[in-house]
Order: structure tokens, then sequence, then C-alpha cells
């Protein structure tokens, strides 16, 4: 790190520096960090073991290598992280991962050597002669490198004095070795046609016919397995932050002279006027100069109503602007524009979201030392009571092995497989065994409107049309006239007609879009305009009373209602609309039924979000929250002291469900959406997140009951073990058969059943209410 980058994190009094943190292998580690930095006079560290981050605030001149000294001293990396820009992402993604190449290395030369250990100390018929030194050439490599990461971090705990998973693992797997390797070259374990039989015994015994390196390889080969799949996982902790940066123009068309010079989107400024042409999108924030169109926010908010906007009205960068052309003044640029502000609420929320401690590294944390102090014990007990010294190895050694974590190295990775892969099949992906935890808490569910309760689409819902029209010609004509046009809503005006009608839409001749008004077009010898009143009005078409109140009606209940005419009479109105998604309400009956409160969250008006939450029997709604406040709305609920969940599929989404204690993206959405979460659902279907919540904390409780009975059926035998009346073969024997129980107990995931599936067909659709376009605010 560089003299310039300590000052430049320094500089700011009282500011909040980040480090990246490297060397970490469990919750503790991350604990043990904190309580480090916490020590320093005037520091405040919170240490994230998800992501690797340690934010700090600290007084103000404060060196920032001085809390990277601190971390170092704990045994530990640490560095300011490079900031983020858009062209860092390929470069991020590609970047090998050198750690979890080695993680991976690790894991296949542990399996390939584990399994036939494993395979002829369980099966006698296997054990021919000389099979033991077979086993220990073969065991050797996977206790030495493979498990050289946990010794290593168990070095490392025992010089701070404290213990972890890594120090049961490296004992438990050494102390098997040793004496394996002490059987076969000082006891009679060595001989000849040795054979190792499956025997339950407890007698008094010097153990030195018995050799254990299937226990050694195998925890290694169970344990290496899990911290890969914990690893591979944690790589995509900066993808959130990488897809919304990737929304952003890579180039923009500046005007210059009078003419378009297309440049690099990092060398625009404030006050550049550039030019974006229909189905672009629109480089930064800014206000436009000239032109008329519709903005498609969807990428960014979520939100399927386009926005009309005109000269003065402000515009966001990473929008799409649907139809005309529009020249736009620059007001914002790289860091200060909302698309790089809501990338940061996004960084900042998985940063400070506390993640639970693993629950097998804190019930390790006290085992292990106990388990150690006990087999001391033992061994100097019997020494002292006379004993030879291979009864008092014997039982010392007992001790370690029962103490060895093979069923506890199995019971999160098994259940997490079996649990995951069950969800993959229901289309519920789950992003790791601290999502579970979350799930359990969670009291209150947050859902978005548009895409999540509805199905993010404009479609046409209704046609009214004037007494003695015919219906059919109506749709005919209009639709024919919007499919010229690309914008959203004539799109679904058209969508509908072909749907409905089942037919091939006519041509049109002279086509013209009235900017801000509608369309106007010859369809089959007819002067057709579809729009609003004022270009009715425009062509001095006289108002009907019962068109009129079939458009206010419509736009009071918060749809869309644009007038078709043609020969110069009004003939009907088309009603375009979002639609509730036919699930949602029995999504939000399973909601209840699991304990939790749903609230409806939308930067719609509040007239549309009431009456959608009204269909589908939603109580509390919370509307008009601009896209960078979501994160604020569930910052404030958990104030309240709720645990919130979060649903969404918009970018706008994003920061919201990084902050929220369980994000569940629908797999419909955005990529930033969906990455930024902790559960993705595959299908739209929104009883799938209720499906979700209710796999995931049946998943938590398999792994809490593998991991009680893990440790029940060594504690159990560890009072054996240290008087000497258990044979270590019978060690081996218990966890094996703690394995099989905690594999079996995983498998019973498999019979989950999905009530989104298994339900019967919802009723019809109901439409929903979705805001007529309006103008944002300049």
């Amino acid at each position: 790190m560089s003299t310039s980058q300590t000052h430049q994190a320094a500089d700011t009094a009282g500011a909040h520096v980040e480090l990246q943190i490297g060397g970490m292998t469990c919750a503790s580690c991350a604990m043990r960090i904190e309580k480090k930095l916490n020590k320093l006079e005037g520091v405040e560290a919170s240490v994230n073991y998800a992501t690797e981050k340690a934010r700090v605030h600290t007084p103000a001149g404060y060196d920032a290598q001085l809390l990277i000294a601190e971390v170092e001293k704990t045994g530990y990396t640490a560095a300011l992280p490079k900031a983020a820009r858009v062209d860092d992402t390929e470069a991020a993604e590609q970047e090998p991962d050198r750690e979890l190449i080695a993680l991976r290395q690790r894991l296949i030369g542990a399996i390939v050597l584990s399994v036939p250990v494993i395979a002829m100390a369980m099966a006698p018929p296997l054990q021919f002669d000389y099979w033991q030194w077979l086993s220990l050439a073969l065991a050797a490599p996977v206790i030495v490198w493979a498990a050289w990461p946990f010794h290593r971090a168990a070095a490392m705990n025992l010089r701070h004095g404290a213990a972890t998973m890594d120090t049961l693992v490296s004992v438990g797997t050494t102390a098997a070795f040793l004496w394996s390797v002490y059987a076969l070259f000082f006891g009679t374990a060595g001989v000849t046609g040795m054979t190792h039989p499956f025997e339950i015994s407890i007698s008094p015994t010097d153990g030195a016919a018995n050799i254990y390196l299937e226990v050694a390889a195998g925890v290694t080969m169970f344990i290496l397995a899990g911290r890969y799949f914990e690893k591979r996982s944690k790589r995509q902790a900066g993808a959130a932050l990488r897809a919304l940066l990737e929304l952003g123009a890579k180039d923009v068309a500046v005007m210059r002279s009078g003419s378009e010079v297309r440049i690099p989107i990092a060398e625009l400024s404030v006050g550049d006027e550039f030019v974006v042409r229909p189905g672009e999108k629109i480089a930064t924030d800014g206000v436009i100069v000239s032109g008329h169109s519709a903005i498609d926010a969807s990428m960014l908010t979520g939100e399927s109503v386009p926005v009309e906007a005109g000269p003065g009205d402000a515009v966001t960068g990473a929008t799409v602007n649907a139809s005309g052309r529009l020249v736009v003044r620059a007001t914002r640029v790289g860091g200060d524009t909302q698309l790089a502000q809501m990338a940061k609420l996004v960084e900042d929320a998985q940063s400070g979201k506390a993640e639970v401690q693993r629950l097998a590294d804190r019930v390790s944390g006290i085992f292990v030392p106990i388990a150690i102090v006990i087999a001391v014990i033992s061994l100097g007990g019997f020494l002292g009571a006379g004993f030879p010294p291979a009864s008092a190895f014997t039982a010392a050694v007992s001790v370690l092995i029962i103490a060895c974590p093979c069923a506890l190295g199995l019971a999160t990775p098994t259940a997490l497989l079996v649990g995951t892969g069950r969800g993959a099949q229901l289309g519920i992906l789950i992003k790791g065994p601290e999502v579970l935890e979350s799930t359990r808490r969670i009291d209150t569910i947050v859902l978005d409107k548009t895409g999540t309760v509805t199905t993010g689409k404009m479609t046409l819902i209704d046609v009214v049309s004037v007494p003695g029209q015919d219906r059919a010609e109506l749709l005919r004509l209009a639709g024919a006239l919007e499919d010229a046009s690309e914008h959203p809503i004539a799109q679904a005006v058209a969508k509908g007609a072909v749907d409905e009608l089942d037919i091939v839409l006519p041509e049109v001749d002279d086509f013209r879009n009235v900017e801000g008004k509608g369309v106007t077009g010859i369809v089959e010898g007819r002067s057709v305009l579809v729009g609003r009143r004022t270009l009715l009005d425009d062509w001095a078409i006289a108002p009907d009373p019962d068109m009129e109140r079939a458009q206010n009606t419509a736009e009071d209940q918060g749809k869309t209602a644009v007038l078709v005419a043609w020969d110069g009479r009004l003939r009907g109105v088309l009603v375009i609309a979002d639609r509730v998604k036919p699930t949602s309400a029995e999504a939000i009956r399973q909601f209840r039924e699991l304990g939790l409160e749903p609230i409806l969250l939308t930067g719609d008006n509040t007239t549309v979000a009431q009456r959608i939450a009204a269909e589908v029997g939603i109580e509390r709604v919370i509307a008009e929250v601009m896209p960078s406040d979501k994160a604020d709305v569930i910052v404030r609920l958990q104030s309240e002291g709720k645990s919130v969940a979060m649903v969404g599929d918009g970018v706008n989404d994003a920061a919201a469900l990084a902050q929220a204690d369980l994000g569940l993206a629908m797999g419909t959405g955005t990529d930033a959406a969906i990455e930024a979460s902790d559960l993705t659902l595959v299908r739209g279907d929104l009883r799938s997140a209720a499906d979700a919540i209710r796999l995931s904390r049946r998943t938590l409780g398999t792994i809490k009951g593998n991991l009680f009975w893990a440790f029940a059926y060594n504690t159990a035998a560890i009072p054996l073990a240290a008087f000497g009346l258990l044979n270590p073969m019978l060690a081996g024997a218990a966890m094996a058969f703690s394995s099989v129980f905690v594999v079996g107990n995983s498998l019973r995931l498999r019979s989950f059943r999905s009530r989104a599936i298994d339900a019967a067909p919802a009723p019809d659709a109901a439409p929903a209410r979705s805001g007529t376009p309006t103008r944002v605010a300049a």
C-alpha cells in the first residue's frame, strides 16, 4: 500500500476507513480482529466475515497504517481497497482467486487419496496384506498437505490464545494420524495380515493394534469440502456492485461546435450537452435541453410505466430513451450520479450487515479446549495411577478422536447440499448458510409492487366503445396505429389487439408521433388518432360524456386511458394497466401463516398502491418512495425492532435487498437485484418466496439437529474415553454412526414439497392499477 493511499484515507476528520481483510477462516476470526481494533483509542470497528471487510471510524488525522499494523499483529492481512470503476468490472470478474484455486486443488487431492483409505478401513474384505501401509502412504499427504490450512490456522490461534474449529480439526486429525504411526511402527498394527475388524467393545486396551488413518483423512476431506463451497459463494460478494456499475453507458455522443462527437463516458463533464437517440441509454444525470420522449426507467427503478419528459425535465443516467431524440445537459457525472449513489448504498448495506456467527464455531470455541484439557487430565491421571504409558496414551487419544468433528464436518455441508439442491429443483436459490439464520428471525416481509406483486408489464385490460361502435373494428384500427409506435403503452395496445382478435394488423400510412400527446395515421383509408384529450382537441373532435366518464374512472383508479378517434368522431377509450399476478393473494396468505406481516413498498402514488394492496390482502402500504430511499425505509422498520425480509426485482431494490435482514429477488428481475439478495426466486410466482422461507427454516433446523447429534455422540463418549473404557476403535465407530445419522437426517430435506407447485391453479388475474405517466420534476 502506498503512502499516498494511507494519507488519503486518513485526511478526513472522523472518517470511516474501509479495510479489506485477508486470512479469516471463521466468524470468530472476525470477532477477534474487531475486538483488537476496538481496543485502540477513539476507534470503533465492525468486521464482516462474509464480505471480508472492516469498517472503522477513526478520530481526525488517524493514520490508517496503524489500523493495518494492528490487524497484522493479530495474524491477518489488511489493505485499503481500490475504488471500483466501471472499466474494472470485467477484470474483476476474470481475475482468478488464488486462494479458491488452492483450496479446490487441496479438496480434489483429499478426495482422491481419502476415499480408498476410508473404504479399506470400513470394509474388511478390502484389507489385503500390508493394506495398512498403503493407507499410511495415502493418508500422509492428506494430513500434511491438504489439511495444512487447518494446521496453520490452529497454530496462529494458539499464539493468540484462542481455539476455533480449525483447532479442533488440527488437533483431532493430528492425534489420529500420530497414534496410527505409533501403532504401525511401535505397536502390532503393522504386522503382515493385520485386519481392522469393525467391532464394538468397551474394555481397557493399549490400542497399539489399531490405526485411525480413515478418521484423519475423512475429517480433512469433509471439512475442506465445506470450506471450498463457502469460499466459492463469497467470490460473488462484489457482483451486486459490478452489476450496478455495468448498467451505465460506456460512451456518449457529445455536442461539440454544432456536431456530434462520441467520447468515453469518463471524459464527460458537467455542463456538456449530449445526444440520446431512441433505444439508447441516457449517459448521466442531466436536464433535457430539447426534444420529447418517454423515458423507460424499468432497468433502474423496476417501474413499468414510462415517464413522459420534455425540455426542462430532469433525467437519470442508465435509464432508456424509448422514443424521440433528446439533447441533455449533464448536471452530475461520475460518483455524483444517482446510479453511483445507489451502488454506494448497496456496498454500505452489505458491509454493515451483521452476520450471525457460525453455530459450530461458537460451540467448538468451548468444546475444543475442554476436550484437550480432558485428554491431558486423562493422560496424567493414568500415568499417576501407575498404568502403562500405552494405556495412558490410549485413553488420551480416545478422547481426542471422539472429539474429532467427523459428523460436525458433515452437519452443515450435507444439509446445505440437500436443502439447496431441493431448492434449485423448486426454483429457489439459497446463497449460503448465513442466509438460513436470517429466515428464522424475520417477522416482517416488505414487497416491491411492480414486477413482484404485479406482472410489471403494461397490458390492455379494457375496451370501452361508444354506442354502435364495433369493438373488433376499434381494436383493429387502434392496434394497427399503435403497432407503429415504440412507446410501451402503444405496444401494450397493439399486443392486446393481436391477442384478442388473432389477426395480422393492417398497414399504416402517414404515421406521425405527436410528442407528448399521441399518434396519428391512415389505416384502411381512415384517419385514425390515438392519444390524450389534447390530441383530439387539436383536431377539433367533440368530447363524449360517456367516454369522459370512462376515462376519468380509469385514471381515478390509477390506470392509463387513451382515446381513439377517426373520421372526426370519438370512437372509444382503451384502458391500460399493470396486472396483479394471479398468485399474489395466495402468497400473502402464506406469509401470514408463517407469522410475517406483509408491507407493500412502491414509488407509485398512494391511491394506486392502496388499491393493489386491498386486492391481495395487504394492510400496510408505504407509497411514493423514491428509488434511493427504499433502503432508508428498511432501516426505519429495523429501528422499530422488526426483522425485515425484502422481496424485489428492480435495480432500485438492490440497496434495500442488501440492507434487509433477508433479501429475496425475483429471478425475472434485474441482475443487480439478484446479486444483492440472499435468496433468488427463479420463477416469477410470489408464492415461491413463502416456499423459500419454509425451506430455509427447515434446512436450518436440520443443520441444528445435525450439530446437536454430532456433539451429543462425541460428548457422551468422552467420559468413557477419559476413564480408559473406550477402545479408540469404538470412537471411530461412534463417529461413523453419527456421520450416517447426519447424512440420513439431511436427506429428509428431499421430501420438502412446494405449495406453489402443488397448489391448484389460481383464479384469473385481477387488473392492477398503475399510475398515469407524469413528468419528472425538474
